[in-house]
Parts: structure tokens; sequence; C-alpha cells
């Protein structure tokens, strides 16, 4: 079993318990803090040693770790990602139609989307909390680390829902919205003035901590968004963070691609964020359980039997060329089980097709069937669990490549974006693109950072999420972004919901 946090592990389950309570105790959105709990955190007498301050935050990390249960929900908003209904599986109410059709209902899909709203303020209150540790205030890269940590889930929030809340600090009332424009700019300012203290080593025990390059890199995607988030394109300071993490030399291009994937992948030499998972410790990272088929459970040796939901687009898995290496990420064709025999399905050979023939399916082979599925994340062979121990990676550098290239495209540079752009796509095995279109940026994005969410991002941002897709007519500018949840805004009267909803 692999050890991510150079952390006690007594302390960790000590202060996991305290932020636990803590935390369920406090939302943002109607902060309520029980003082007599508060004072149950020995915040002038813990902390005082560098073990005792990893403690503290170690399970503010672990939180973290639901990044990738919370995103790939509403991935299923976009263009890469569908779950039809096979029969009577993954009917759920429809409310996969409605994230697929961009027809959610903030009161009915409530859960999704308050799923993601208490997952950030709660976190952001965990925060709050250390940063009123004096042993924690008084140590500069720590206090940096927090704060940067805390601006990375309010970028969470307001990317997401637009207007929200900025919980600076903790309080016993009810905290009002502000306009996505002051959430960027607080934002900006937090990460800056983080910067400087930030320490610069990766890996190692910094492995999966906010660092200098992660604030470099949340600033980059701040200013690629500028345009959408407050009307004004930053294009030029996009190309300024990202030159700092590549001009870093921390960084590099891992040789096999699957490798930064894989249930070993920490010690890929590209990412500069990821969630350390693991299987018994920390568990959630099961997005074998969503995408394979039933019958996958005999390939792979598995204990559970997989749930056959999650599945790609025909369109989009169709845009990958055959000698892209990056197509491997895709399950398609006879399957078989791990002695290599063809496997079946109600005495139908098991070939998984691209096609979907319809959203919702009758029950049969047909539907169970239907659908590219994913194995970019390396399918953990053996387990007998219904979660794996790889990393979910949040930000790796082919990504920064990217970024920079469409920032210098956008500003006119087309030979620097074609360098950056192609220094991708020639390590993926195909040819170099000679010239050079944002409908083939985005295009390219998508092939490189498939399931990575990402994608409603990039969609919004090349004015292509509102577009009619398979079994999806083209939808509402409002769909931009998602309702503020109504169990807030009957927690908190101060909040608006967005436009449209």
């Amino acid at each position: 079993m692999k050890t991510k946090y150079k952390i006690d592990s007594r302390f960790f389950r000590i202060l996991f318990l305290i932020n636990f309570v803590l935390g369920a105790c406090m939302v943002q959105s109607c902060t309520d803090l029980d003082e007599e709990v508060y004072d149950k955190v020995p915040s002038d007498k813990f902390g005082t040693n560098p073990e005792q301050l990893n403690a503290l935050v170690g399970p503010l990390y672990s939180s973290l770790g639901d990044y990738f249960g919370r995103y790939i929900e509403m991935n299923v908003s976009t263009d890469e990602l569908i779950i039809p209904t096979r029969g009577g599986d993954w009917k759920d109410g429809d409310k996969w139609r409605r994230m697929h059709q961009h027809t959610w209902d903030p009161t009915q899909d409530d859960g999704i989307f308050n799923g993601v709203w208490t997952w950030v303020y709660n976190n952001v209150t965990s925060i709050n909390q250390q940063l009123n540790n004096p042993n924690i205030a008084a140590n500069a890269e720590l206090k940096a680390e927090l704060r940067a940590l805390r601006a990375f889930y309010h970028y969470i929030a307001m990317d997401n829902f637009g207007n929200v809340i900025i919980a600076d600090q903790l309080s016993t009332e009810a905290l009002g919205q502000k306009s996505r424009a002051e959430v960027y700019a607080w934002i900006e300012k937090e990460l800056v003035e983080a910067l400087p203290d930030l320490s610069e080593t990766v890996g190692g025990a910094k492995y999966g901590r906010m660092n200098k390059y992660v604030a470099n890199m949340i600033l980059a995607k701040m200013y690629l968004n500028a345009e959408v988030y407050i009307g004004t394109p930053q294009w030029s300071k996009a190309i300024a963070q990202c030159d700092m993490i590549i001009n870093s030399g921390k960084y590099s291009l891992a040789e096999d691609f699957f490798s930064n994937f894989s249930v070993n992948n920490e010690g890929s030499p590209e990412i500069i964020l990821a969630t350390p998972m693991d299987k018994t410790k920390r568990s959630g990272m099961n997005i074998h359980m969503r995408t394979l088929h039933y019958r996958h459970q005999i390939t792979y040796g598995l204990g559970v039997s997989p749930w056959n939901g999650y599945a790609t687009l025909p369109a989009f898995y169709n845009s990958f060329e055959d000698k892209d290496i990056r197509k491997q990420m895709w399950i398609v064709g006879q399957q078989y089980a791990a002695d290599g025999s063809p496997l079946n399905d109600d005495n139908v050979p098991m070939v998984i097709t691209v096609d979907i023939p319809a959203f919702e399916m009758p029950a049969g082979p047909t539907a169970r069937l239907a659908g590219a599925r994913s194995q970019k994340y390396e399918i953990q062979r053996g387990n007998n669990y219904s979660s794996q121990d790889n990393d979910f990676v949040i930000y790796r550098l082919a990504d920064v490549y990217l970024m920079r290239g469409e920032a210098k495209f956008r500003l006119g540079d087309t030979g620097g974006a074609l360098e950056d752009i192609n220094f991708i796509r020639t390590k993926r095995g195909v040819d170099a693109f000679t010239t050079l279109s944002l409908d083939a940026i985005l295009a390219e994005r998508g092939r490189e950072l498939a399931w990575e969410f990402h994608r409603r991002q990039d969609l919004i941002r090349f004015g292509q999420f509102t577009k009619e897709w398979l079994y999806k007519p083209a939808s509402a500018a409002t769909r931009e972004l998602f309702p503020i949840p109504s169990s807030q805004l009957a927690l908190n009267p101060t909040l608006k919901q967005n436009p449209g909803y």
C-alpha cells in the first residue's frame, strides 16, 4: 500500500475528526458557528512543531480528494461524456438526461449542485479555522499555502456558479453574494500575495499540496478565461503564468502518456497538482466502476461488478486519429476474459460499440454495449474494492503548453502557438499542424485532456458549450452557469439565483 502524506497517522485521525465535526456544523452560506464546539480545537496549544502543523493541514488535503467525485457528475454537461439510460439502469429520475441536454433544474437536481457548493464552502471554513491558529499564522509558508488552497476553492465556486460568496474569515452571520468580477479580483489578489511565500519544492512530502506552480496554474486558468469571467481578455497574463511553470524546469512531459494515469502515478514528472487517492485509506477514485461494463469484472479480476454507465459520444471518439496513442484511452470492440477467451453478453459477443443508438434504450445487449468506455486511468487488476489507487490529476504540464499555445494564437502569434501545440501533438504520435484555428485548438485540448474535467470551461471559452450535439439541442446562454443550489437559497436569503432559472 502506498503512502502519500508524510503525516503521523495519529495526528491525521485526530485532526480529521475535529475538522469533520466543525465542517459539518458550518456551511458558509448560512454560517452558524457554535463557539462551544470551536473551543475544543486547541488552536494555541497544537501546531507548535512541523509534525503537528502537518497534522493540521493533512485533513484539508484529504477533503480535496472529493474533487473527482464532485466534478465527474457535472462533466456530463459536456460533449465528451454521456450516461445513456440502459433499460432501467441509469434512469435515475432522468437527471443524467437533464444534465446532458442542459435542462437541469435547481430544485430537482439540487443534489449535484449543492454537493459542489457545500464541498467548497465547508472546506473553506476548515481552512479559515486553521488560518486562525496562531501557530499557522506565524508560519509564512504554511499560511500562504492555505490562502492559495482557499483561493482555489473560491475559483471553483466562481467558475461554476458565477456570483458567489467570498468567505475570507469565520462568521456567525449569513454572508452576501459578490459579483463574479469581485470574486475574480479577490482570488487574484490572494494568489499574488501568497506567491512569494509558497514553496518551490515539488514532489515528496509536498506532493498533492499547494506550491508556487499550482498558484501559477490557477492564475493561468483565471487569465485564460478572464473574458468569460470579467469581460476583459488577459491572454498576455496567461502566457506569463505558463512561462513561470515551464521555465521553472520543475516539470517535464512523461515519456509514456498513460503513466500520468497509472495506478502508481504519483511519480509522474508531469503532474502539477493531483489528489492522492488510496482504495482503502482515501477512497473515492471509482472511475472504473462508473464506466466499465458489468462483465469487465471478469476481464480485470475485480471483486466488485462495475456499474456500466459512463461513455463518450461517438463524435468525440471519432475526433482521434487511429495513430494517436491517446485513442487507446477508449475501450471498444470485442472484450475478453483475463485468460484471453472472448466474452459474451446474453449470448451475444461482448462488442463495445462506438455508436449509441438512442439516449434511452430498452434493456438488452445493444443498450449495455453502447458507447466507448474510458481506460485513461489504468484499471487496477485484481482489485477487490470499488475504489482504485490512482491519484486523480487536476493539473499537468501538457495543459500548460496547450494554454500558452492558445493564448499566443489569440494574440496573433501563430508561429509560437504552433510550436507549443505541436510539442504536445508530436509526443502523441500524430503529425504536427501546419495551420491552426480555434476549432483545431479546442479539438486538440479535447483529445489531450479528455475526462480531466476541463471540457466545460473550454467549451464555454470557445463559445461551443450551448451548441447542439448528439441527443442535445442548442441550449440557452444562461446554461453557461450552473444554478445557485435551491438548498442554499433556502438557507441564505441574501443569495440571488442566476438568470434563466
